[in-house]
């Protein structure tokens, strides 16, 4: 055991962090379900056809709307969000980690800047809340999370939006902004799985970002000495992970690639018909492409769901460890003295 795994998030945040995925991978199955409708049949079948796919995407779009409202008025009014908002916003120190990360790479220099570290042998409470790289990731979803609601809303009806821009032609750029940021996002969303999913430290989940910093204890121990490191040497590779790593990363690019490569020639949506290029490839190889990308995300959903029953199981540990042991005859525990343990500890205070 080690305090790698130590949770750095609220239980507000890290329960935000879990419906908001499941939001987001909704609107993913639906939304390429209508945009990949030939190669991806089956799912647009499974989901009740074309009017049950455009319900449910409706749908989990207003519950991205609520959960974006959500979050930036809990940061707005909470103590602990403004805090929070405070310390994901660029610092020079993340400047001169960037830096010091191009020069540690290059080889001039020794080792990673403070402010770039997450695991390699810093306590949990030596590094900050977020990298520069994590502080990316935050403000690259962020921005396509409200320009994806913000745009999902306008074209909710396709009539209006071309009678807002008077043209049929920016009405269908407009429809088409909106999907290909879909298809941006959900590229950041694969190897997002992939990055936490297959991290060797944390494979096959990483907890810390479905178990709150309040459950977890300071270090572990039998001691009560704080530990010099984060454990990180005592920390062994699972037998399984080169090998599920491997396929799931080439799953994980071949997806993303598929994507990209059918959300460039498919006729329809995104794409206008009318902006449409046209002639791309159209193969079993890209049919099975596209759904790897699927099982990808469809992965990253049983991960979340499997962090939350992690979550759930050390809330129930904890509360079984708070309660004190029974007696045998359904009585109170009793101490040497034969007097239940309260009242011992009513006569010593």
């Amino acid at each position: 055991m080690s305090n790698l795994d130590h949770g750095k998030f609220t239980r507000v945040t890290t329960l935000f962090h879990s419906l908001l995925g499941l939001d987001v991978f909704l609107l993913f199955f639906t939304g390429y379900a209508i945009m990949f409708n030939d190669e991806l049949w089956w799912m647009l079948t499974l989901m009740g056809g074309a009017s049950g796919v455009t319900a449910i995407h409706r749908i989990t779009g207003i519950g991205l709307v609520a959960l974006v409202v959500f979050w930036i008025t809990l940061q707005l009014i909470s103590s602990t969000g403004r805090s929070n908002f405070s310390k994901i916003l660029p610092a020079k120190d993340d400047i001169d980690a960037f830096i010091q990360d191009i020069q540690f790479v290059l080889g001039r220099a020794d080792e990673r800047h403070p402010s770039a570290r997450q695991f390699a042998g810093d306590k949990a409470d030596e590094v900050p809340l977020l990298s520069y790289i994590g502080k990316g990731v935050v403000a690259i979803f962020s921005i396509e999370l409200t320009l994806l609601a913000i745009s999902g809303l306008l074209i909710w009806s396709k009539t209006g939006l071309a009678a807002m821009f008077q043209t049929k032609a920016a009405a269908m750029a407009f429809v088409t902004f909106h999907g290909l940021l879909g298809v941006i996002m959900l590229m950041g969303v694969m190897f997002h799985v992939f990055e936490h999913g297959m991290h060797p430290a944390f494979y096959p989940v990483e907890t810390k970002a479905f178990i709150p910093r309040s459950m977890v204890p300071e270090h572990h121990g039998d001691d009560d000495e704080e530990p010099d490191t984060t454990g990180i040497e005592r920390l062994s590779l699972s037998p399984s992970w080169r090998t599920v790593s491997t396929i799931f990363g080439a799953m994980t690019v071949i997806g993303i690639v598929s994507v990209l490569i059918g959300s460039i020639f498919d006729e329809g949506y995104p794409v206008p018909r009318e902006l449409a290029i046209g002639g791309g490839p159209s193969s079993i190889l890209l049919t099975i492409g596209i759904n790897l990308g699927m099982v990808v995300l469809g992965v990253g959903l049983v991960l979340s769901m499997y962090g939350n029953v992690l979550r759930i199981r050390w809330e129930q540990q904890l509360e079984e460890e708070r309660e004190p042991p029974a007696a045998a005859d359904g009585g109170e525990p009793q101490t040497d003295g034969g007097q239940p343990e309260a009242d011992d500890a009513e006569s010593e205070n």
